[in-house]
């Protein structure tokens, strides 16, 4: 491990509804330039990742003889050790994500310490578990974005999921914000201090951008300040 980088953990999940493929190649491709990365999933299974081709395909079975391609559990992740924290587009979310006690853990020491969160499309569903101590959302005051009902209403088992981003964010007294109905899979980013959102798989390369940018600032600053 790079001892001069910083450390970016990568949550994903391990339902069978999966990870985007290109979502997570995105983020991982770039963010692996600049950061130690680790991958964490509930109980550190492994991750299932759907919409593949030949060429994503090729990608995963060469990440999978890497040894940074093992993901640890949620369970036993230390947020302290962390400087960002990273979640693809992921359909799976919803189902194991959603209510996970251990990342709430995580997510609640990042929002303490205003550390760079940067969630994509139904990887939102990921902050869902975060509460303050009153039991109130630890983003309600926040503006962000998450797939839409227009664009989730395009899935075939749309009617049979068992949560919309939106109303969820919308019901917890968040803004939510995103692109005009009539302009689908747009690329469309919210950044609200620490929090950025993206708004679909299109959208995670401008949110991850956005995050090192932050990193970077976050860290010249510190080395400013010693």
């Amino acid at each position: 491990m790079n001892t001069n980088r910083q450390n970016c953990l990568i949550v994903l999940s391990s339902a069978k509804e999966g990870n985007s493929c290109q979502s997570f190649i995105q983020c991982f491709s770039l963010l692996n330039t600049t950061f130690n990365v680790q991958i964490a999933t509930p109980s550190g299974r492994t991750p299932e990742f759907i919409k593949t081709d030949e060429q994503s395909r090729k990608w995963l079975n060469e990440f999978k003889h890497k040894s940074f391609s093992e993901p640890i559990s949620l369970s036993s992740v230390d947020p302290h050790r962390y400087s960002c924290l990273v979640i693809p587009h992921s359909p799976g979310a919803v189902i194991d994500l959603v209510a996970d006690s251990d990342l709430s853990y995580v997510l609640r020491h990042f929002v303490k310490e205003q550390k760079v969160i940067c969630a994509i499309g139904m990887g939102v569903v990921a902050l869902f578990p975060a509460y303050d101590e009153g039991n109130v959302w630890s983003f309600r005051r926040f503006t962000l974005t998450a797939i839409s009902v227009f664009e989730l209403a395009r899935n075939p088992d749309f009617a049979s999921l068992p949560i919309i981003p939106e109303d969820v964010i919308k019901d917890r007294g968040a803004l939510y914000s995103s692109t005009n109905p009539d302009h689908l899979d747009e690329v469309h980013v919210v950044v609200d201090r620490h929090l950025i959102t993206g708004q679909n798989e299109q959208s995670t390369l401008t949110a991850v951008q956005n995050l090192m940018i932050q990193c970077n600032q976050k860290q010249n600053k510190s080395l400013r300040e010693r």
